[in-house]
């Protein structure tokens, strides 16, 4: 289904059922639509915190029997009561979103992760609510996919993150591998900097990796569609490796001939 945005993954593919078809489409809108209000345009920080509590009071109304007028809150509040879909991880997305607005750097993985744990893994959670799936060996495989496809967004994206201040790298892992922010400014892709990707990319495999059992835990079509949204997530992580972590001058993204790729790799999972 057309989306309007660039993915490395299928968002409401035909795999998906159609009775639910839409109600995917919904909370993506809404993920997407909320996360450019922090991301996109020119507007100051407290616009955008403002426009972002304007979507939490919109929940707010959907949770009161209300439906907001603006997109895309007719669609959600339809898809929230069709399905009984929870509104905390909603919130919990733009609790995510209001930190990119005022936090752009990351001591350390913990901080990272939790950032994550509003940031993607409330998109997993609320589609396996949806799937009427939400067990907790599910929510924790949907936990580890969700958050891989998170890290492997920030590892493709590190210069265009930099052009709005971002270091989603944690900066104890850059100590550790002896860079720093400056690194990042000069677009240095040295030796330190190619076993720093190296490394980010074999972790965020491993989480993956760990999510995988969900494929085979849910219904065919589904797991079918979910084993592809891994499988484009991986190959963004095969393309960064075969640049050697210069994402500086390469950004990886997914052409016609990975796609086809991602959908071997799906079949065979």
């Amino acid at each position: 289904m057309a989306v309007g945005h660039y993915e490395n993954f299928p968002v409401a593919s035909r795999l998906v059922p159609a009775r639910l078809r839409g109600a995917v489409v919904a909370i993506y809108r809404f993920a997407r639509s909320a996360d450019d209000l922090a991301d996109e345009g020119d507007a100051l920080p407290a616009a955008r915190l403002a426009a972002l509590a304007a979507y939490g009071q919109a929940l707010d109304a959907i949770a009161a029997g209300e439906t907001p007028s603006e997109a895309p809150f007719p669609a959600l509040a339809a898809a929230i009561r069709e399905h009984r879909l929870p509104l905390a991880p909603f919130h919990d997305l733009l609790s995510a979103f209001a930190q990119d607005v005022t936090t752009p750097r990351y001591a350390d993985e913990d901080a990272l992760l939790d950032y994550c744990r509003r940031s993607a893994n409330p998109v997993g959670r609320l589609l396996l609510a949806l799937y009427d799936a939400a067990t907790p060996a599910n929510l924790a495989a949907a936990d580890a996919i969700c958050t891989a496809l998170q890290l492997t967004n920030f590892w493709q994206d590190v210069a265009i993150d930099w052009t709005k201040d971002r270091v989603y790298l944690p900066q104890d892992h850059l100590a550790r591998f002896g860079l720093a922010d400056a690194d990042i400014a000069a677009g240095r892709a040295d030796a330190r900097w190619q076993a720093l990707m190296a490394y980010e990319t074999a972790r965020t495999r491993e989480r993956f990796a760990a999510g995988r059992p969900l494929t085979r835990a849910l219904p065919w079509r589904l797991g079918l569609e979910l084993a592809a949204v891994i499988a484009g997530g991986r190959r963004i992580l095969t393309r960064i490796d075969a640049v050697h972590g210069d994402v500086f001058r390469h950004r990886p993204t997914l052409k016609l001939g990975d796609w086809a790729r991602v959908g071997v790799a799906a079949l065979v999972a």
